[in-house]
């Protein structure tokens, strides 16, 4: 099911005009062709609780599959960053102890420097959670650094209630299904366990298919698009 497809889905009609900038403003930015000198990244976050078990888990045996105790003791929770760049096929994750704007503008800094040296400039596609913007750079780096990191982001934001937009939740998604629906003890796991999965994908390195287009959204979404 396609997120309009939910009945409970929906924008307030005061709304509908933003929403609609937006959604086209990144739908344009998604047909555009692969630059390395210009890659296009999407960006989101998650979390992950560290569980330990209490009792060791029976192991699987033929016939039976394996068992653990419906009692657990939390060890914590990991903060995840995803960038994923869907043209070529390759996603990079950070796990760490806090989503604050210093944690944020520090993976931007990566980004650029560690991940994109060459690019001459990143387009940045992600939600507008108050921490996604310049001002936590400027919270985390004298000025200069700041502005030096933030002339390198084109930055374009998905709308509000418009996160399926976003193709690092995608990723992220699998990411859950593929390697994160079990329990992990702690984050030296958690990390080890993601870099083993990210190895894997990035070795497939697949473009993302993106079919959804502003002609399309302009006619399976009229409803939203204001009436002159």
């Amino acid at each position: 099911m396609k997120p309009w497809q939910n009945k409970e889905w929906c924008i307030p009609a005061k709304e509908n005009a933003g929403f609609v900038c937006a959604m086209e403003d990144v739908l344009s930015v998604y047909q555009g062709v692969y630059d390395e000198t210009h890659p296009l990244i999407c960006m989101d976050e998650s979390s992950k609780q560290q569980v330990k078990e209490v009792r060791p888990p029976i192991p699987a045996k033929p016939g039976a599959i394996e068992k653990q105790d419906t009692e657990y003791e939390r060890n914590g929770v990991s903060h995840l960053f995803m960038f994923f760049e869907p043209l070529a096929g390759k996603r990079q994750v950070a796990v760490t102890d806090q989503r604050t704007a210093v944690d944020w503008a520090q993976q931007i800094r990566k980004l650029v420097d560690e991940s994109y040296p060459q690019a001459e400039r990143i387009t940045l596609v992600m939600d507008n959670l108050n921490t996604h913007s310049g001002a936590s750079l400027y919270k985390a780096f004298p000025p200069e650094e700041a502005r030096r990191l933030m002339a390198k982001l084109d930055i374009h934001y998905t709308p509000k209630q418009g996160s399926w937009l976003n193709m690092a939740e995608i990723e992220l998604s699998i990411l859950s299904r593929q390697c994160l629906d079990r329990r992990l003890p702690d984050q030296e796991t958690l990390k080890a366990e993601i870099a083993v999965w990210e190895k894997q994908r990035n070795a497939i390195a697949r473009p993302m298919e993106w079919r959804f287009t502003n002609d399309e959204a302009r006619v399976r979404l009229k409803k939203l698009y204001p009436t002159l």
